[in-house]
């Protein structure tokens, strides 16, 4: 699946692992990490941009899932499916 997402990170992060598994569990071939412990810069940008101050935070496409949590629970419900398939 070539679904494009985006997700903030950090290296010892184990809620972005969690997330990460699940969504290569998904079928996700690819995820952009933007690691905000090596670039402060880019922790600014997640936090002007999500409104959250923790990783991991996850987009598909456009859309802002939210953490680890959200996407757990988004995909409980069989959200996450349609939203990586909108997403390519």
């Amino acid at each position: 699946m070539n679904a494009r997402v985006l997700m903030y990170t950090t290296a010892v992060c184990p809620y972005c692992i969690r997330a990460k598994q699940l969504l290569v569990a998904r079928g996700v071939g690819e995820i952009e990490e933007i690691r905000i412990d090596l670039d402060p810069d880019r922790r600014d940008e997640m936090m002007q941009r999500t409104g959250r101050r923790t990783v991991p935070q996850i987009y598909i496409g456009d859309t802002h899932v939210g953490g680890c949590d959200d996407l757990v629970a988004l995909d409980r419900a069989g959200g996450l499916q349609p939203l990586l398939a909108s997403a390519t």
